[in-house]
């Protein structure tokens, strides 16, 4: 199946995207909606590099550079980890000028999935008809906070979700407490732009919900004398990573090839993230 852009009132399939965004580039309402376009066009045309901004969690914001290779291998290490399908609905609520938003919209792409696109908000259900029903979609905790505390239309659509990703900074203890009562699968992230986002993944409600992380298929770990982490993936190009996040390593042995959980303890370099400012 192939995927599908819906953006305010127009749906564009996947010929349409890549035939580029035109007339639509000029007349979109939000600067989103046109990076959006763009960046689909541009993935369609098989572009191999797209660069990229860090976070500027360990100083100032920086360009990355990521090969299409990595973005696809992250693309199709999340959908095999969360069961994603061809045809599934996604909410894209990210801003895809960053890496969070914008894998949003290579797995779309990647994994034949039904996207639809709305301005970053804290509310990301706000814009949309109270019949609009998704599988997927990726948020900050803030966003989740908000949906939470909604009308009570929106905890039976978080609930008919098949996966719901969290990222971007902590997940507070009373979030935690929240989504206990919440039965769609709700996951926590950890990555960063130079992994193509997440790289790791722990359940944050349900009976597997857990303080540890559990790499993504294909992911090796290891920490270096600090304790931080360092990681090894496709979405590295098989180069070990280094961070200044220091871990705890599961004591638990996994049979090969399989690396241990990891729980994060916090910054070596002592970064606080607080409502988006480091």
């Amino acid at each position: 199946m192939i995927a599908t852009l819906t953006a305010g009132i127009k749906t564009y399939d996947t010929p349409r995207l890549a035939a580029g965004p035109g007339d639509d580039a000029a007349s979109a309402s939000d600067l989103n909606t046109t990076a959006a376009l763009d960046f689909c066009q541009r993935w369609l045309a098989g572009q191999e590099e797209f660069t990229l901004h860090t976070s500027g969690s360990t100083g100032a914001p920086k360009p990355i550079t990521l090969r299409r290779e990595q973005m696809a291998a992250s693309a199709a290490a999340t959908g095999q980890a969360l069961g994603l399908r061809p045809g599934m609905a996604a909410l894209v609520c990210l801003p895809v000028r960053y890496i969070a938003g914008q894998m949003m919209l290579v797995r779309g792409l990647e994994l034949g999935l039904a996207m639809t696109l709305v301005e970053p908000s804290g509310d990301p259900l706000a814009s949309l008809p109270a019949a609009a029903r998704f599988d997927f979609t990726a948020v900050v905790p803030l966003q989740l906070q908000t949906l939470l505390a909604g009308p009570p239309g929106y905890r039976a659509r978080l609930n008919g979700m098949t996966a719901i990703l969290v990222g971007g900074a902590p997940v507070s203890a009373a979030l935690e407490q929240q989504l206990a009562s919440l039965a769609a699968p709700v996951w926590h992230t950890y990555g960063m732009t130079e992994t193509a986002t997440h790289i790791a993944l722990r359940r944050l409600n349900g009976p597997d919900a857990s303080l540890w992380f559990h790499p993504l298929p294909g992911v090796e770990i290891d920490v270096d004398k600090r304790g931080c982490l360092r990681a090894k993936s496709p979405t590295t190009l098989d180069h070990w990573l280094q961070t200044n996040d220091l871990v705890e390593l599961a004591a638990s042995p996994l049979p090969a090839p399989r690396s241990p959980a990891f729980r994060w303890l916090g910054r070596w370099d002592n970064v606080i993230n607080s409502g988006g400012v480091k």
